[in-house]
């Protein structure tokens, strides 16, 4: 899996890294860690001057981790938020001894004075464009009425019906915002818009309040109050109030649902909605790592149905989808099964296909680009034909895979290297600086590594012969990728002890010696080594935590 430098910044500094211990390292580990480190390090040790200023520098980088991970509230602090949480302002203020769950409360509230000062800067902006499309001519042709009309030896293939929705947050204070929206619709060369302003203010923890105006030029003027309220920590209601004015009076609406937790991962929804099309619906909703499932069941006017869908959830990068669902009616059956699937950073793509009666066949398609929506429901057949059925499940899928290998997949990977160089010429000091700090410590370790290789040649104890640190190309494909590995043979052989090497679960980059040679790329740790005179060799992830000798790392040699 490609190295995740786009979704989050990596911070340079892991003290833990450097100290090379467990996160759950005790007082006791952290004091043995340091007190290596400082014989290393220290600058009184060495005599020639560009060594002592070299060591002073990273004799104090060490003292800084220490103080850091050895104090209760600052090590808390830099667990949940890293070096960039110490340095926020405002922690002189916080009492000391504080536990980890009192200073994420304190963090946060820190970060909501500083939102609170750029709330003015922020919208919410949402929209959605639908357009619908008849295709019945590629399957339910009239031919006989049309054959002598020039162009009607092709399909005819219409836009019949259009909807643009937009909508904007504009928050007024840390408990008010206004939310404004609009749409415009048409359908077969009829069409009409509408404008709405809302009003919400948080009331409290527990809930909030929302009020509505909206006009438009299909329907009067509207008036609507919404209350939404937790009434224990597992449920929740609702409660939605409409005036609909227009030219036969007014039209009240009222809409209420209560919402309870059921178990972890389950939610259980009552509504009752009573005016224009009454109804009353229950629904449960169980919601997994793996899976979605939903089952509903409606009483109302026009309609009532019964409704069970089930979505499976692939644990792959590209987040794939499946999903399917039954529906049955007064209005009839409808079957439908589709899928959908990352196909960049903030896009994702679905394809569903309808299989109803009376409802024909139709194909919908979607696209959901950050918080922008486009809907492409096409009209396939009022009838049930096989054929429509067959092309609306196998024409998506044979175009998806035609685009993904030939469009999307070179776009995203030329878009991956762009960004890959820019985070390396943005890193590019720092690195330098890593790269710096890392043959200096090299130099200052050259002393302890002779001493520590004759007391392990001494003993036939652990002797590291070579080690490299970096990007491997193993793949026969990828021959003409360069190789980017630095030596780490002598910070590697310095952290040997009584013949043994420990490495935590922690980026070997932040080891002393160490730098990233590779900065946003997949690294390994190769490792050639002598115990008890026998070779052995290890290849490592970045990540992963290793000891060695291990009998498993054994080179087995002929005869």
């Amino acid at each position: 899996m490609a190295a995740s430098f786009l979704e989050e910044e990596v911070d340079n500094d892991d003290y833990y890294s450097l100290m090379n211990v467990r996160r759950e390292a005790t007082q006791e580990e952290l004091k043995a860690s340091y007190r290596r480190l400082c014989m290393l390090y220290h600058p009184d040790k060495h005599r020639d001057p560009e060594l002592k200023k070299q060591a002073e520098q990273l004799f104090n980088l060490v003292h800084q981790a220490y103080e850091v991970l050895s104090d209760p509230q600052s090590r808390a602090i830099y667990d949940i938020y890293g070096k960039k949480g110490l340095e926020m302002e405002g922690w002189e203020v916080v009492e000391r001894k504080r536990t980890a769950a009192e200073i994420r409360e304190e963090f946060e509230r820190l970060q909501r004075e500083r939102e609170e000062r750029r709330l003015q800067q922020r919208t919410n902006p949402k929209g959605t464009i639908s357009v619908g499309i008849d295709a019945t001519e590629l399957f339910d042709r009239y031919d006989e009425d049309f054959e002598d009309i020039p162009g009607s030896g092709f399909p005819q293939i219409e836009i019949n019906r259009m909807h643009i929705s937009q909508s904007i947050e504009a928050p007024l204070t840390a408990s008010d915002t206004a939310i404004l929206s609009g749409s415009l619709s048409t359908q077969n060369g009829n069409g009409g818009g509408s404008i709405n302003l809302a009003l919400r203010r948080v009331t409290s923890a527990k809930g909030w309040g929302e009020l509505e105006f909206g006009a438009g030029d299909l329907q009067g003027p509207l008036f609507g109050l919404k209350i939404f309220r937790n009434l224990t920590p597992k449920c929740f209601f609702t409660t939605n109030c409409v005036l609909q004015f227009s030219s036969r009076g007014i039209r009240p609406g009222l809409t209420t649902m209560v919402a309870r937790n059921l178990d972890k991962n389950t939610m259980g929804y009552i509504q009752w909605r009573w005016g224009i099309q009454s109804a009353m619906n229950t629904s449960i909703v169980r919601d997994t790592k793996n899976s979605h499932f939903s089952m509903a069941l409606q009483l109302g006017i026009p309609h009532s149905f019964m409704m069970v869908s089930y979505q499976h959830k692939f644990q792959d990068e590209e987040q794939t989808r499946l999903k399917g669902s039954i529906k049955a009616g007064f209005f009839g059956t409808v079957v439908e099964y589709g899928a959908e699937r990352k196909i960049s950073r903030h896009s994702v793509l679905g394809a569903t296909v309808s299989v109803g009666v009376p409802q024909g066949v139709s194909l919908k398609i979607k696209l959901n680009r950050a918080s922008q929506t486009y809907f492409f429901p096409i009209h396939l057949t009022d009838q049930l034909l096989p054929s429509a059925v067959f092309y609306a499940t196998v024409g998506p899928l044979v175009i998806y895979v035609a685009m993904h290998r030939l469009i999307i997949k070179p776009y995203l990977r030329a878009q991956k290297e762009k960004e890959l160089e820019k985070h390396r010429e943005n890193s590019a000091t720092d690195v330098l600086q890593k790269k710096q700090e890392a043959e200096a410590a090299v130099r200052l370790m050259q002393e302890s590594v002779r001493r520590i290789i004759e007391a392990e040649e001494a003993k036939m104890g652990l002797i590291i012969l070579n080690a490299w640190y970096g990007k491997f190309v193993t793949d026969n494909s990828k021959r003409n990728e360069k190789v980017k590995v630095i030596d780490v043979t002598v910070p590697l052989q310095c952290l040997v002890k009584d013949s043994k090497l420990i490495l935590t679960e922690a980026s070997k980059s932040g080891l002393p010696g160490f730098y990233d040679p590779c900065v946003g790329e997949d690294k390994s740790l190769k490792i050639l080594y002598q115990f008890r005179g026998v070779m052995h060799q290890v290849m490592s992830g970045d990540n992963e935590p290793l000891r060695i000798p291990k009998q498993s790392h054994k080179i087995e040699t002929d005869g």
